[in-house]
C-alpha cells in the first residue's frame, strides 16, 4: 500500500463539478492499494500517517501529529500509485489491486484513522474527481506500507 501525504492548509475534491470532500489543516492522502495489500499494511499506514510529526509545534518545529493541530485527512483513492513506468512510455496498473479487494482495503484504512480520532473526508472511489489543495511546506511524504 503506497500514500503519498501532503500537508495542507486546505484542500478539497469534486466530482461532476460537486464537492463531495474538504477539509482545511490536515493531510491529503493518495493511496494507492497493491494486489498483495492485507489489513496488516492498512493499520501499519493508518497508524504511521496518524502519528507522522510534521506540523508546527509551539517551538515551530515539526515535532506535532494531526491530533496535536486538530487535522483532518482528505482520503483519495489513486490506483495510479501503483504504476510500473520501467518498459514503454505507457505506464501499467497490473500490480493495482482490483476493485473487490482495493475498495474494502480503501475503506478500512479510512476507517482506522477514524478510529484514531482523526476526522476522514473522501473522494468517490473510481470516479473522475477533480482535487484542489494548498501544500502547507511545502511538505510532502511517501510511504509504502512493504518498506517497513
Amino acid at each position: 500500500m503506497r500514500a503519498v501525504i501532503q500537508r495542507v492548509s486546505q484542500a478539497s475534491v469534486k466530482v461532476d463539478g460537486q464537492i463531495v470532500g474538504q477539509i482545511q489543516k490536515g493531510f491529503m492522502v493518495l493511496l494507492g492499494v497493491h494486489q498483495e495489500d492485507t489489513l496488516e499494511d492498512v493499520a501499519y499506514l493508518a497508524k504511521k500517517i496518524a502519528k507522522l510529526r510534521v506540523f508546527e509545534d509551539e517551538n515551530g518545529k515539526m515535532n506535532a501529529a494531526l491530533a496535536d493541530v486538530k487535522g483532518s485527512v482528505l482520503s483519495i483513492s489513486q490506483f495510479t500509485l501503483h504504476a510500473e513506468t520501467k518498459k514503454g512510455n505507457r505506464p501499467s496498473f497490473i500490480q493495482a489491486a482490483r476493485p473487490e479487494l482495493a475498495i474494502p482495503l480503501y475503506e478500512a484504512f479510512n476507517q482506522a484513522l477514524i478510529d484514531q480520532a482523526i476526522p476522514v473526508q473522501t473522494g468517490i472511489f473510481g470516479a473522475d474527481m477533480k482535487c484542489e489543495l494548498v501544500n502547507d511546506g511545502p511538505v510532502t511524504i511517501i510511504m509504502d506500507s512493504k518498506q517497513r
